[in-house]
């Protein structure tokens, strides 16, 4: 034998796992399928499927019911399509006008207080990101009656942890060597703020805000369901008679609106960012 059979011989073979780590491998594999398994079998333990196997007649069927679209019903939807985009556009603008003290209240490099002030910033924004638009306005319908009030607060609530969230982490991530530049000069903290953070931002905050809009737009649009005035609350009314074509007008009428939303949040990201 040869000294490059022997060589050879002995080179270990490279394996990208060992063979315990293959084991885990299929281990954890198999525990994720008996997992998925286990949770299939409990969320379908009431499932009718009769009504499962029926659902492309009954699909068909409904289809039939709702198609075409009642046209002379759109007379009647100017208005609560216009409240609805009254709805996106003030919630907006509220959520903007809490979340921007709150993020600069969160961000580590602004904040007053580490201990204090922050922590309360950080609990508020997480907070109105745990709760979804249509409970705030479960709530706020419940305490302040139907009508567009609840619906402008829920948007506006919901808004502030989104806003507040990515301006907090945009201001955290701003240039230092800017603000030691402004701070050299002998400014003071707000001119610091006004000088050195803030303009590096504005971008991120014009796009956060346009895009949030954008969101709201659909958001809004659903509200109605639950009391909070809009295009909503006329689907609403339209599923309770089962007016299917009056269903189907809406439903393409939010769609056009969520278009034109999305073209326009679009257009002017572009042209502020």
């Amino acid at each position: 034998m040869s000294v490059r059979d022997i060589s050879s011989a002995e080179m270990p073979v490279w394996h990208h796992r060992t063979a315990a780590g293959r084991l885990g491998l299929y281990a954890g594999w198999l525990g994720l399928v008996a997992l998925f398994v286990w949770c299939w079998g409990l969320m379908t333990e009431r499932t009718m499927w009769v009504f499962v196997w029926d659902a492309p007649t009954a699909a068909a069927d409904l289809m039939n019911r709702a198609w075409p679209p009642r046209w002379s019903y759109m007379e009647r939807l100017w208005g609560p399509l216009w409240d609805t985009i009254n709805i996106a556009t003030l919630g907006t603008l509220l959520g903007i006008a809490i979340a921007v003290p709150l993020a600069f209240l969160a961000a580590s490099n602004t904040t007053p207080s580490r201990t204090l002030l922050r922590p309360a910033a950080l609990f508020c924004i997480v907070a109105s990101r745990s709760i979804n638009a249509l409970i705030w306005a479960l709530l706020l319908v419940s305490i302040l009656g139907p009508g567009l009030l609840a619906g402008i607060l829920a948007i506006g609530f919901r808004s502030v942890g989104f806003i507040g969230k990515l301006l907090y982490e945009a201001i955290e991530e701003t240039d230092a060597r800017q603000v030691e530049a402004v701070a050299a000069t002998g400014a003071s903290q707000a001119q610091i703020l006004n000088y050195g953070i803030v303009p590096q931002v504005l971008p991120t905050f014009w796009g956060i805000s346009v895009f949030r809009w954008d969101i709201n737009i659909r958001e809004s649009a659903i509200l109605g369901l639950v009391g909070a005035g809009g295009i909503g609350a006329q689907l609403q009314a339209s599923l309770n008679v089962l007016a299917w074509p009056q269903v189907t007008l809406i439903i393409l009428v939010i769609l056009a609106t969520v278009l034109v939303s999305e073209w326009v949040s679009a257009r002017v990201r572009h042209a502020l960012i």
